[in-house]
Protein backbone atom coordinates (compact mmCIF):
# COMPACT_ATOMS: atom_id res chain seq x y z
CA UNK A 1 0.00 0.00 0.00
CA UNK A 2 3.06 2.25 0.08
CA UNK A 3 2.38 3.23 -3.55
CA UNK A 4 -1.11 4.45 -2.64
CA UNK A 5 0.28 6.43 0.30
CA UNK A 6 2.71 8.20 -2.02
CA UNK A 7 -0.12 9.01 -4.42
CA UNK A 8 -2.46 10.12 -1.61
CA UNK A 9 -2.20 13.83 -2.46
CA UNK A 10 -3.96 13.15 -5.75
CA UNK A 11 -7.02 11.31 -4.48
CA UNK A 12 -7.40 12.78 -0.97
CA UNK A 13 -8.97 16.09 -2.13
CA UNK A 14 -11.77 14.06 -3.76
CA UNK A 15 -12.29 11.69 -0.80
CA UNK A 16 -15.90 12.82 -0.26
CA UNK A 17 -16.87 11.44 -3.66
CA UNK A 18 -15.52 8.12 -2.46
CA UNK A 19 -17.15 8.39 0.98
CA UNK A 20 -20.64 9.01 -0.47
CA UNK A 21 -20.02 6.30 -3.05
CA UNK A 22 -19.13 3.96 -0.19
CA UNK A 23 -22.29 4.88 1.74
CA UNK A 24 -24.37 4.16 -1.39
CA UNK A 25 -22.55 0.86 -1.81
CA UNK A 26 -23.38 -0.14 1.79
CA UNK A 27 -27.07 0.55 1.08
CA UNK A 28 -26.84 -1.65 -2.02
CA UNK A 29 -25.21 -4.41 0.06
CA UNK A 30 -27.89 -4.27 2.75
CA UNK A 31 -30.68 -4.37 0.16
CA UNK A 32 -28.96 -7.29 -1.59
CA UNK A 33 -28.85 -9.30 1.64
CA UNK A 34 -32.57 -8.63 2.18
CA UNK A 35 -33.39 -10.82 -0.87
CA UNK A 36 -32.68 -14.17 0.90
CA UNK A 37 -34.61 -12.94 3.94
CA UNK A 38 -37.61 -12.15 1.71
CA UNK A 39 -37.23 -15.63 0.19
CA UNK A 40 -37.18 -17.23 3.66
CA UNK A 41 -40.28 -15.32 4.76
CA UNK A 42 -42.11 -16.22 1.53
CA UNK A 43 -41.46 -19.95 2.02
CA UNK A 44 -41.85 -20.26 5.81
CA UNK A 45 -44.52 -17.64 6.51
CA UNK A 46 -46.53 -17.49 3.28
CA UNK A 47 -46.33 -20.69 1.19
CA UNK A 48 -46.00 -23.32 3.96
CA UNK A 49 -48.86 -21.99 6.15
CA UNK A 50 -50.85 -20.95 3.00
CA UNK A 51 -51.03 -17.23 3.96
CA UNK A 52 -51.44 -16.20 0.29
CA UNK A 53 -52.96 -12.83 1.14
CA UNK A 54 -49.44 -11.67 2.09
CA UNK A 55 -48.08 -12.22 -1.44
CA UNK A 56 -49.10 -8.74 -2.81
CA UNK A 57 -47.47 -7.05 0.20
CA UNK A 58 -44.25 -9.03 -0.27
CA UNK A 59 -44.27 -8.37 -4.06
CA UNK A 60 -44.73 -4.61 -3.63
CA UNK A 61 -42.05 -4.51 -0.92
CA UNK A 62 -39.70 -6.44 -3.19
CA UNK A 63 -40.31 -4.03 -6.11
CA UNK A 64 -39.68 -1.02 -3.88
CA UNK A 65 -36.44 -2.55 -2.69
CA UNK A 66 -35.33 -3.17 -6.28
CA UNK A 67 -36.12 0.44 -7.21
CA UNK A 68 -34.15 1.72 -4.21
CA UNK A 69 -31.28 -0.58 -5.11
CA UNK A 70 -31.22 0.73 -8.70
CA UNK A 71 -31.09 4.34 -7.45
CA UNK A 72 -28.30 3.69 -4.93
CA UNK A 73 -26.36 1.61 -7.49
CA UNK A 74 -26.44 4.56 -9.91
CA UNK A 75 -25.23 6.93 -7.17
CA UNK A 76 -22.47 4.54 -6.11
CA UNK A 77 -21.17 3.96 -9.65
CA UNK A 78 -21.36 7.61 -10.72
CA UNK A 79 -19.58 8.93 -7.61
CA UNK A 80 -16.99 6.14 -7.89
CA UNK A 81 -16.20 7.14 -11.48
CA UNK A 82 -16.12 10.80 -10.46
CA UNK A 83 -13.59 9.93 -7.74
CA UNK A 84 -11.35 7.99 -10.15
CA UNK A 85 -11.55 10.41 -13.06
CA UNK A 86 -10.95 13.49 -10.86
CA UNK A 87 -7.91 11.84 -9.27
CA UNK A 88 -6.41 10.72 -12.55
CA UNK A 89 -6.96 14.18 -14.04
CA UNK A 90 -4.56 15.54 -11.40
CA UNK A 91 -2.11 12.64 -11.83
CA UNK A 92 -1.98 13.05 -15.60
CA UNK A 93 -1.47 16.82 -15.33
CA UNK A 94 1.32 16.38 -12.78
CA UNK A 95 2.98 13.75 -14.95
CA UNK A 96 2.92 16.09 -17.93
CA UNK A 97 4.28 18.98 -15.85
CA UNK A 98 7.08 16.75 -14.58
CA UNK A 99 7.96 15.64 -18.11
CA UNK A 100 8.26 19.30 -19.15
CA UNK A 101 10.75 19.97 -16.33
CA UNK A 102 12.93 16.87 -16.53
CA UNK A 103 16.41 17.47 -17.91
CA UNK A 104 17.84 16.40 -21.25
CA UNK A 105 19.79 13.71 -19.41
CA UNK A 106 16.52 12.01 -18.42
CA UNK A 107 15.32 11.96 -22.03
CA UNK A 108 18.70 10.67 -23.20
CA UNK A 109 17.85 7.42 -21.39
CA UNK A 110 14.04 7.38 -21.72
CA UNK A 111 12.06 5.71 -24.51
CA UNK A 112 9.22 7.66 -26.10
CA UNK A 113 6.97 4.62 -26.48
CA UNK A 114 7.46 3.67 -22.84
CA UNK A 115 6.61 7.20 -21.69
CA UNK A 116 3.49 7.15 -23.87
CA UNK A 117 2.51 3.81 -22.33
CA UNK A 118 2.82 5.26 -18.83
CA UNK A 119 0.71 8.32 -19.65
CA UNK A 120 -2.04 6.20 -21.22
CA UNK A 121 -2.26 2.53 -20.20
CA UNK A 122 -0.75 2.94 -16.71
CA UNK A 123 -2.81 6.03 -15.89
CA UNK A 124 -5.97 4.20 -17.01
CA UNK A 125 -5.04 1.09 -15.01
CA UNK A 126 -4.72 3.22 -11.88
CA UNK A 127 -7.98 5.06 -12.64
CA UNK A 128 -9.94 1.84 -13.15
CA UNK A 129 -8.98 0.55 -9.71
CA UNK A 130 -9.89 3.85 -8.03
CA UNK A 131 -13.23 4.02 -9.89
CA UNK A 132 -14.28 0.38 -9.53
CA UNK A 133 -11.65 -1.84 -7.90
CA UNK A 134 -11.41 -0.07 -4.56
CA UNK A 135 -15.20 0.04 -4.21
CA UNK A 136 -15.42 -3.62 -5.24
CA UNK A 137 -12.87 -4.50 -2.56
CA UNK A 138 -15.05 -2.86 0.10
CA UNK A 139 -18.22 -4.33 -1.42
CA UNK A 140 -16.77 -7.82 -1.06
CA UNK A 141 -15.85 -7.14 2.56
CA UNK A 142 -19.24 -5.65 3.48
CA UNK A 143 -21.30 -8.26 1.61
CA UNK A 144 -19.39 -11.14 3.20
CA UNK A 145 -19.64 -9.57 6.67
CA UNK A 146 -23.40 -8.86 6.51
CA UNK A 147 -24.14 -12.27 4.95
CA UNK A 148 -22.18 -14.03 7.69
CA UNK A 149 -24.11 -12.13 10.37
CA UNK A 150 -27.43 -13.24 8.87
CA UNK A 151 -26.20 -16.84 8.53
CA UNK A 152 -25.10 -16.96 12.18
CA UNK A 153 -28.51 -15.52 13.14
CA UNK A 154 -30.27 -18.40 11.39
CA UNK A 155 -27.97 -21.21 12.58
CA UNK A 156 -24.58 -20.98 14.28
CA UNK A 157 -23.64 -24.67 13.71
CA UNK A 158 -24.52 -24.57 10.00
CA UNK A 159 -22.63 -21.27 9.57
CA UNK A 160 -19.51 -22.78 11.19
CA UNK A 161 -19.66 -25.90 8.99
CA UNK A 162 -20.18 -23.82 5.85
CA UNK A 163 -17.26 -21.51 6.69
CA UNK A 164 -14.83 -24.31 7.62
CA UNK A 165 -13.14 -24.24 4.21
CA UNK A 166 -12.90 -20.44 4.00
CA UNK A 167 -9.35 -20.19 5.45
CA UNK A 168 -8.09 -22.27 2.51
CA UNK A 169 -9.75 -19.79 0.14
CA UNK A 170 -8.15 -16.83 1.96
CA UNK A 171 -4.68 -18.42 1.76
CA UNK A 172 -5.04 -19.13 -1.97
CA UNK A 173 -6.12 -15.49 -2.62
CA UNK A 174 -3.07 -14.25 -0.68
CA UNK A 175 -0.69 -16.52 -2.63
CA UNK A 176 -2.33 -15.44 -5.88
CA UNK A 177 -1.68 -11.77 -5.07
CA UNK A 178 2.00 -12.40 -4.27
CA UNK A 179 2.60 -13.98 -7.66
CA UNK A 180 0.33 -11.91 -9.89
CA UNK A 181 1.69 -8.46 -8.90
CA UNK A 182 5.23 -8.95 -10.30
CA UNK A 183 3.67 -10.70 -13.30
CA UNK A 184 1.56 -7.62 -14.11
CA UNK A 185 4.54 -5.33 -13.57
CA UNK A 186 6.36 -7.38 -16.21
CA UNK A 187 3.40 -7.01 -18.57
CA UNK A 188 3.40 -3.22 -18.15
CA UNK A 189 7.11 -2.94 -18.83
CA UNK A 190 6.91 -5.28 -21.80
CA UNK A 191 4.02 -3.23 -23.21
CA UNK A 192 6.14 -0.08 -22.87
CA UNK A 193 8.95 -1.70 -24.88
CA UNK A 194 6.46 -2.81 -27.54
CA UNK A 195 5.14 0.77 -27.78
CA UNK A 196 8.70 2.07 -28.13
CA UNK A 197 9.36 -0.31 -31.00
CA UNK A 198 6.23 0.88 -32.85
CA UNK A 199 7.00 4.57 -32.20
CA UNK A 200 10.59 4.30 -33.44
CA UNK A 201 9.54 2.36 -36.52
CA UNK A 202 6.88 4.86 -37.55
CA UNK A 203 9.20 7.83 -36.89
CA UNK A 204 11.96 6.26 -38.97
CA UNK A 205 9.79 4.82 -41.75
CA UNK A 206 11.65 6.75 -44.47
CA UNK A 207 14.95 5.20 -43.37
CA UNK A 208 13.40 1.73 -43.08
CA UNK A 209 11.99 1.81 -46.60
CA UNK A 210 14.98 3.47 -48.21
CA UNK A 211 17.23 0.68 -46.91
CA UNK A 212 14.69 -2.11 -47.53
CA UNK A 213 14.72 -3.12 -43.87
CA UNK A 214 11.00 -3.88 -43.57
CA UNK A 215 11.58 -7.57 -42.83
CA UNK A 216 14.19 -6.70 -40.20
CA UNK A 217 11.75 -4.32 -38.49
CA UNK A 218 8.99 -6.93 -38.63
CA UNK A 219 11.35 -9.36 -36.92
CA UNK A 220 12.21 -6.85 -34.18
CA UNK A 221 8.52 -6.10 -33.61
CA UNK A 222 7.66 -9.79 -33.44
CA UNK A 223 10.45 -10.28 -30.88
CA UNK A 224 8.96 -7.58 -28.63
CA UNK A 225 5.47 -8.95 -29.27
CA UNK A 226 6.65 -12.43 -28.31
CA UNK A 227 8.06 -11.07 -25.06
CA UNK A 228 4.74 -9.33 -24.35
CA UNK A 229 2.86 -12.56 -25.14
CA UNK A 230 5.14 -14.59 -22.85
CA UNK A 231 4.49 -12.21 -19.94
CA UNK A 232 0.75 -12.50 -20.51
CA UNK A 233 0.94 -16.31 -20.72
CA UNK A 234 2.88 -16.34 -17.45
CA UNK A 235 0.07 -14.34 -15.83
CA UNK A 236 -2.57 -16.59 -17.41
CA UNK A 237 -0.78 -19.63 -15.94
CA UNK A 238 -1.02 -18.09 -12.47
CA UNK A 239 -4.74 -17.55 -12.97
CA UNK A 240 -5.22 -21.07 -14.28
CA UNK A 241 -3.41 -22.49 -11.26
CA UNK A 242 -5.33 -20.67 -8.53
CA UNK A 243 -8.88 -20.13 -9.77
CA UNK A 244 -9.86 -23.81 -10.15
CA UNK A 245 -8.70 -24.38 -6.57
CA UNK A 246 -10.75 -21.40 -5.36
CA UNK A 247 -13.80 -22.77 -7.15
CA UNK A 248 -13.21 -26.22 -5.66
CA UNK A 249 -13.07 -24.77 -2.13
CA UNK A 250 -16.32 -22.91 -2.82
CA UNK A 251 -18.06 -26.06 -4.03
CA UNK A 252 -16.88 -27.95 -0.93
CA UNK A 253 -18.60 -25.30 1.17
CA UNK A 254 -21.82 -25.71 -0.82
CA UNK A 255 -21.77 -29.52 -0.41
CA UNK A 256 -21.18 -29.13 3.34
CA UNK A 257 -24.09 -26.67 3.51
CA UNK A 258 -26.55 -28.92 1.66
CA UNK A 259 -25.50 -32.05 3.55
CA UNK A 260 -25.58 -30.67 7.06
CA UNK A 261 -28.41 -28.24 6.33
CA UNK A 262 -30.58 -31.03 4.96
CA UNK A 263 -29.88 -33.03 8.12
CA UNK A 264 -30.94 -30.07 10.31
CA UNK A 265 -34.18 -29.69 8.30
CA UNK A 266 -34.96 -33.38 8.81
CA UNK A 267 -34.23 -32.94 12.53
CA UNK A 268 -36.64 -30.01 12.65
CA UNK A 269 -34.05 -27.54 13.95
CA UNK A 270 -33.93 -25.57 10.68
CA UNK A 271 -36.85 -24.44 8.54
CA UNK A 272 -36.93 -25.10 4.78
CA UNK A 273 -37.05 -21.38 4.05
CA UNK A 274 -34.01 -20.83 6.24
CA UNK A 275 -32.10 -23.50 4.27
CA UNK A 276 -33.01 -21.74 1.00
CA UNK A 277 -31.92 -18.42 2.50
CA UNK A 278 -28.70 -20.05 3.66
CA UNK A 279 -28.05 -21.37 0.14
CA UNK A 280 -28.45 -17.86 -1.32
CA UNK A 281 -26.33 -16.28 1.40
CA UNK A 282 -23.46 -18.72 0.95
CA UNK A 283 -23.18 -17.63 -2.67
CA UNK A 284 -23.17 -14.02 -1.49
CA UNK A 285 -20.00 -15.06 0.34
CA UNK A 286 -18.44 -17.53 -2.09
CA UNK A 287 -19.14 -15.42 -5.18
CA UNK A 288 -17.40 -12.29 -3.88
CA UNK A 289 -14.55 -14.32 -2.37
CA UNK A 290 -13.90 -16.10 -5.67
CA UNK A 291 -14.38 -12.78 -7.44
CA UNK A 292 -11.83 -11.44 -4.99
CA UNK A 293 -9.22 -12.86 -7.34
CA UNK A 294 -10.39 -10.40 -9.99
CA UNK A 295 -10.21 -7.60 -7.43
CA UNK A 296 -6.69 -8.69 -6.50
CA UNK A 297 -5.89 -8.75 -10.21
CA UNK A 298 -7.18 -5.18 -10.54
CA UNK A 299 -5.29 -4.16 -7.41
CA UNK A 300 -2.07 -5.73 -8.71
CA UNK A 301 -2.41 -3.93 -12.04
CA UNK A 302 -3.04 -0.66 -10.20
CA UNK A 303 0.04 -1.21 -8.01
CA UNK A 304 2.17 -1.99 -11.07
CA UNK A 305 0.81 1.08 -12.87
CA UNK A 306 1.24 3.30 -9.81
CA UNK A 307 4.83 2.13 -9.43
CA UNK A 308 5.62 3.09 -13.03
CA UNK A 309 3.92 6.47 -12.59
CA UNK A 310 5.92 7.15 -9.44
CA UNK A 311 9.13 6.42 -11.34
CA UNK A 312 8.38 9.58 -13.34
CA UNK A 313 6.85 11.67 -10.54
CA UNK A 314 9.78 10.94 -8.20
CA UNK A 315 12.52 11.40 -10.80
CA UNK A 316 15.10 13.92 -9.67
CA UNK A 317 15.09 17.32 -11.33
CA UNK A 318 18.80 17.39 -12.14
CA UNK A 319 18.55 21.01 -13.28
CA UNK A 320 17.22 22.98 -10.30
CA UNK A 321 15.87 26.48 -10.83
CA UNK A 322 17.50 29.38 -9.03
CA UNK A 323 16.02 30.24 -5.62
CA UNK A 324 16.86 33.95 -6.06
CA UNK A 325 16.85 34.48 -9.85
CA UNK A 326 18.25 37.50 -11.63
CA UNK A 327 15.47 39.15 -13.57
CA UNK A 328 17.39 41.71 -15.60
CA UNK A 329 17.74 41.74 -19.38
CA UNK A 330 20.73 39.73 -20.59
CA UNK A 331 23.32 41.66 -22.61
CA UNK A 332 24.92 38.52 -23.99
CA UNK A 333 28.45 38.43 -22.57
CA UNK A 334 29.25 34.68 -22.40
CA UNK A 335 32.27 33.32 -20.54
CA UNK A 336 33.41 29.71 -20.06
CA UNK A 337 36.01 29.04 -17.35
CA UNK A 338 37.67 25.60 -17.34
CA UNK A 339 34.40 23.81 -18.09
CA UNK A 340 34.29 20.01 -18.17
CA UNK A 341 31.19 17.99 -19.10
CA UNK A 342 30.45 14.25 -19.01
CA UNK A 343 27.07 13.05 -20.23
CA UNK A 344 27.25 9.54 -18.77
CA UNK A 345 29.08 8.67 -15.56
CA UNK A 346 32.41 6.89 -16.16
CA UNK A 347 32.18 7.73 -19.88
CA UNK A 348 34.60 9.89 -21.86
CA UNK A 349 34.40 13.64 -21.26
CA UNK A 350 32.35 15.50 -23.86
CA UNK A 351 34.15 18.78 -23.00
CA UNK A 352 37.57 19.14 -21.35
CA UNK A 353 38.64 22.38 -19.64
CA UNK A 354 36.90 24.68 -22.10
CA UNK A 355 37.64 28.38 -21.63
CA UNK A 356 36.71 31.31 -23.89
CA UNK A 357 35.15 34.75 -23.73
CA UNK A 358 32.41 36.00 -26.07
CA UNK A 359 31.74 39.76 -25.60
CA UNK A 360 28.24 41.10 -26.33
CA UNK A 361 27.42 41.44 -30.02
CA UNK A 362 30.26 39.19 -31.19
CA UNK A 363 29.86 36.15 -33.44
CA UNK A 364 31.57 32.94 -32.39
CA UNK A 365 31.97 30.06 -34.83
CA UNK A 366 32.26 26.49 -33.55
CA UNK A 367 33.64 23.88 -35.94
CA UNK A 368 34.96 20.35 -35.61
CA UNK A 369 34.18 16.75 -36.33
CA UNK A 370 30.94 15.12 -35.22
CA UNK A 371 31.09 14.51 -31.47
CA UNK A 372 33.82 17.08 -30.89
CA UNK A 373 31.66 19.06 -28.40
CA UNK A 374 30.24 21.91 -30.49
CA UNK A 375 26.59 21.49 -29.46
CA UNK A 376 27.60 20.67 -25.89
CA UNK A 377 28.92 24.20 -25.41
CA UNK A 378 25.61 25.81 -26.36
CA UNK A 379 23.60 23.27 -24.36
CA UNK A 380 25.53 24.27 -21.26
CA UNK A 381 24.69 27.95 -21.84
CA UNK A 382 20.98 27.16 -21.62
CA UNK A 383 21.46 24.72 -18.71
CA UNK A 384 20.18 21.75 -20.66
CA UNK A 385 23.04 19.99 -18.86
CA UNK A 386 25.19 20.86 -15.85
CA UNK A 387 29.03 20.80 -16.06
CA UNK A 388 31.05 18.58 -13.72
CA UNK A 389 33.48 21.40 -13.08
CA UNK A 390 34.13 24.97 -14.14
CA UNK A 391 31.82 27.97 -14.48
CA UNK A 392 29.58 29.27 -17.24
CA UNK A 393 28.92 33.01 -16.87
CA UNK A 394 26.55 35.36 -18.65
CA UNK A 395 27.16 39.05 -18.10
CA UNK A 396 29.63 38.12 -15.38
CA UNK A 397 27.10 36.12 -13.34
CA UNK A 398 26.77 32.36 -13.06
CA UNK A 399 23.96 31.01 -15.21
CA UNK A 400 22.73 29.23 -12.06
CA UNK A 401 21.69 32.68 -10.76
CA UNK A 402 19.16 33.16 -13.57
CA UNK A 403 15.74 31.53 -13.63
CA UNK A 404 15.56 28.84 -16.30
CA UNK A 405 12.61 30.57 -17.97
CA UNK A 406 14.30 33.99 -18.17
CA UNK A 407 17.57 32.46 -19.33
CA UNK A 408 16.10 30.34 -22.11
CA UNK A 409 13.67 33.02 -23.30
CA UNK A 410 16.65 35.26 -24.04
CA UNK A 411 18.59 32.63 -26.00
CA UNK A 412 17.26 31.91 -29.48
CA UNK A 413 17.95 28.34 -30.58
CA UNK A 414 17.84 27.01 -34.13
CA UNK A 415 18.52 23.30 -33.87
CA UNK A 416 20.21 21.12 -36.46
CA UNK A 417 17.02 19.07 -36.85
CA UNK A 418 14.14 21.58 -36.77
CA UNK A 419 10.91 20.45 -35.14
CA UNK A 420 7.63 21.89 -36.33
CA UNK A 421 4.25 21.28 -34.71
CA UNK A 422 1.08 20.05 -36.44
CA UNK A 423 -0.47 23.51 -36.63
CA UNK A 424 -0.30 26.58 -38.90
CA UNK A 425 2.93 28.11 -40.13
CA UNK A 426 1.99 31.32 -38.31
CA UNK A 427 1.60 29.51 -34.97
CA UNK A 428 4.87 27.64 -35.51
CA UNK A 429 6.78 30.89 -36.02
CA UNK A 430 5.04 32.53 -33.05
CA UNK A 431 5.51 29.50 -30.76
CA UNK A 432 8.09 31.26 -28.56
CA UNK A 433 6.26 34.60 -28.66
CA UNK A 434 2.52 33.93 -29.00
CA UNK A 435 1.66 37.62 -28.44
CA UNK A 436 3.58 38.72 -31.56
CA UNK A 437 1.71 40.70 -34.18
CA UNK A 438 1.27 39.47 -37.74
CA UNK A 439 3.66 42.16 -38.95
CA UNK A 440 6.36 40.91 -36.57
CA UNK A 441 5.79 37.31 -37.69
CA UNK A 442 6.12 38.28 -41.35
CA UNK A 443 9.22 40.38 -40.63
CA UNK A 444 10.91 37.41 -38.91
CA UNK A 445 9.99 35.18 -41.84
CA UNK A 446 11.45 37.66 -44.33
CA UNK A 447 14.71 37.90 -42.42
CA UNK A 448 14.89 34.10 -42.43
CA UNK A 449 14.24 34.01 -46.21
CA UNK A 450 11.00 32.13 -45.59
CA UNK A 451 8.34 34.70 -46.56
CA UNK A 452 8.36 34.01 -50.30
CA UNK A 453 7.78 30.26 -50.14
CA UNK A 454 5.21 30.70 -47.35
CA UNK A 455 3.16 33.03 -49.57
CA UNK A 456 3.23 30.35 -52.27
CA UNK A 457 1.53 27.87 -49.89
CA UNK A 458 -2.25 27.28 -50.32
CA UNK A 459 -3.26 29.42 -47.32
CA UNK A 460 -0.06 31.38 -46.78
CA UNK A 461 0.76 31.79 -43.09
CA UNK A 462 -2.47 29.95 -42.17
CA UNK A 463 -1.39 26.78 -43.97
CA UNK A 464 -1.69 23.75 -41.70
CA UNK A 465 1.43 21.60 -41.50
CA UNK A 466 1.49 17.84 -41.12
CA UNK A 467 3.25 15.99 -38.31
CA UNK A 468 6.83 17.28 -37.79
CA UNK A 469 6.33 19.73 -40.67
CA UNK A 470 5.29 17.12 -43.22
CA UNK A 471 4.93 18.70 -46.65
CA UNK A 472 7.92 21.05 -46.33
CA UNK A 473 11.45 20.45 -47.50
CA UNK A 474 14.32 20.30 -45.01
CA UNK A 475 15.46 23.79 -46.01
CA UNK A 476 11.96 25.24 -45.64
CA UNK A 477 11.59 23.73 -42.17
CA UNK A 478 14.92 25.18 -41.12
CA UNK A 479 14.00 28.66 -42.34
CA UNK A 480 10.73 28.57 -40.37
CA UNK A 481 12.74 27.43 -37.36
CA UNK A 482 15.11 30.40 -37.85
CA UNK A 483 12.14 32.78 -38.07
CA UNK A 484 10.80 31.32 -34.81
CA UNK A 485 14.10 32.02 -33.06
CA UNK A 486 14.32 35.57 -34.44
CA UNK A 487 10.79 36.43 -33.30
CA UNK A 488 11.68 36.15 -29.60
CA UNK A 489 14.33 38.86 -30.15
CA UNK A 490 17.03 37.00 -28.22
CA UNK A 491 20.14 38.53 -26.70
CA UNK A 492 22.06 35.38 -27.63
CA UNK A 493 21.43 33.53 -30.89
CA UNK A 494 22.53 29.92 -31.40
CA UNK A 495 22.55 28.52 -34.93
CA UNK A 496 23.24 24.79 -34.56
CA UNK A 497 24.10 23.81 -38.14
CA UNK A 498 21.01 25.81 -39.04
CA UNK A 499 21.76 26.04 -42.77
CA UNK A 500 22.91 22.45 -43.31
CA UNK A 501 19.76 21.49 -45.23
CA UNK A 502 19.75 24.37 -47.71
CA UNK A 503 21.67 24.81 -50.92
CA UNK A 504 24.64 27.17 -51.19
CA UNK A 505 22.59 29.91 -52.87
CA UNK A 506 19.87 29.87 -50.18
CA UNK A 507 22.53 29.68 -47.49
CA UNK A 508 24.16 32.84 -48.85
CA UNK A 509 20.78 34.65 -48.75
CA UNK A 510 20.14 33.52 -45.18
CA UNK A 511 23.62 34.53 -44.10
CA UNK A 512 23.11 37.97 -45.66
CA UNK A 513 19.80 38.35 -43.81
CA UNK A 514 21.33 37.11 -40.58
CA UNK A 515 24.00 39.83 -40.73
CA UNK A 516 21.40 42.39 -39.71
CA UNK A 517 19.87 40.01 -37.15
CA UNK A 518 23.25 39.30 -35.55
CA UNK A 519 23.96 42.99 -35.06
CA UNK A 520 24.26 43.73 -31.32
CA UNK A 521 23.56 40.06 -30.55
CA UNK A 522 26.03 37.48 -29.32
CA UNK A 523 25.79 34.72 -31.90
CA UNK A 524 27.11 31.17 -31.82
CA UNK A 525 27.28 29.42 -35.17
CA UNK A 526 27.81 25.66 -35.13
CA UNK A 527 28.66 24.39 -38.59
CA UNK A 528 30.48 21.77 -40.59
CA UNK A 529 30.75 24.06 -43.61
CA UNK A 530 33.36 26.79 -43.40
CA UNK A 531 31.18 29.03 -45.57
CA UNK A 532 28.66 29.23 -42.69
CA UNK A 533 31.05 30.71 -40.13
CA UNK A 534 34.02 32.20 -41.97
CA UNK A 535 32.75 35.72 -41.15
CA UNK A 536 32.74 35.09 -37.37
CA UNK A 537 34.69 37.38 -35.02
CA UNK A 538 36.33 34.27 -33.59
CA UNK A 539 36.31 30.66 -34.76
CA UNK A 540 36.88 27.93 -32.19
CA UNK A 541 38.06 24.59 -33.56
CA UNK A 542 37.20 21.59 -31.36
CA UNK A 543 38.50 18.04 -31.36
CA UNK A 544 37.39 15.35 -28.90
CA UNK A 545 36.03 17.92 -26.45
CA UNK A 546 39.08 20.21 -26.46
CA UNK A 547 39.84 23.56 -28.09
CA UNK A 548 42.69 22.85 -30.49
CA UNK A 549 42.68 26.13 -32.41
CA UNK A 550 41.03 29.54 -32.32
CA UNK A 551 41.14 32.82 -34.24
CA UNK A 552 39.70 34.60 -37.27
CA UNK A 553 39.23 32.88 -40.61
CA UNK A 554 42.27 34.49 -42.27
CA UNK A 555 44.54 33.72 -39.31
CA UNK A 556 43.45 30.09 -39.15
CA UNK A 557 44.02 29.65 -42.88
CA UNK A 558 47.64 30.66 -42.39
CA UNK A 559 48.11 28.58 -39.23
CA UNK A 560 48.50 25.24 -41.04
CA UNK A 561 46.37 23.49 -38.39
CA UNK A 562 43.10 21.50 -38.23
CA UNK A 563 41.07 24.41 -39.66
CA UNK A 564 43.38 24.55 -42.68
CA UNK A 565 42.86 20.81 -43.25
CA UNK A 566 39.05 21.17 -43.06
CA UNK A 567 39.31 24.04 -45.54
CA UNK A 568 41.42 21.98 -47.93
CA UNK A 569 38.87 19.18 -47.89
CA UNK A 570 35.95 21.52 -48.59
CA UNK A 571 37.62 23.77 -51.15
CA UNK A 572 40.05 22.61 -53.79
CA UNK A 573 40.71 26.13 -54.98
CA UNK A 574 41.63 28.27 -51.95
CA UNK A 575 41.87 31.50 -53.89
CA UNK A 576 38.28 31.24 -55.14
CA UNK A 577 36.82 31.49 -51.66
CA UNK A 578 38.93 34.48 -50.59
CA UNK A 579 36.92 36.73 -52.86
CA UNK A 580 33.65 35.79 -51.23
CA UNK A 581 31.60 38.39 -49.40
CA UNK A 582 32.51 37.14 -45.91
CA UNK A 583 36.32 37.11 -46.50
Amino acid sequence: MDIFKKLKKYYWPYRWYFVFSLISMLFVTLITVVYPIVLQITIDDVITPANYELIPIIAITFLLLMGLKALTTFTQQYLGELFGISTVYEVRNDLYRKLQRLSFKYYDNAKTGDLMSRLTADVEGFRFFLSAGFAELLRVFSLVTVSLCVMFYYSVPLALVTMASMPFLAVSVYMFDKQVHPAFLGIRRSFGRLNTRVQENISGMNTVKSLSREDFEIGRYEEKGENYRDHYLKTAKIWAKYFPFMEFVGNVSVVALLTYGGYLVMQGTLAVGELFAFFSLVWYILGPLMNFGFVVNMFSQAKASGQRLLEILESDLEIEDSKSPKGEKIKGHVTFKDVTLTYVEDDDEALKNISFDAPPGKTIGLIGATGSGKSSITQLMTRFYEPEQGDVLIDGKSINDYSLKDLRQQIGFVLQEPFLFSTTIKENIAYGNPEASMDDIMDAAKRAQAHDFIMEMPNGYDTLLGERGMGLSGGQKQRISIARALLINPSILVLDDATSAVDMQTEAKIQEALKEVMHDRTTFIIAHRISSLMHADEIIVLDEGEIVERGKHEFLLQNNGPYQRIYDIQYQDKEAILGKQYA
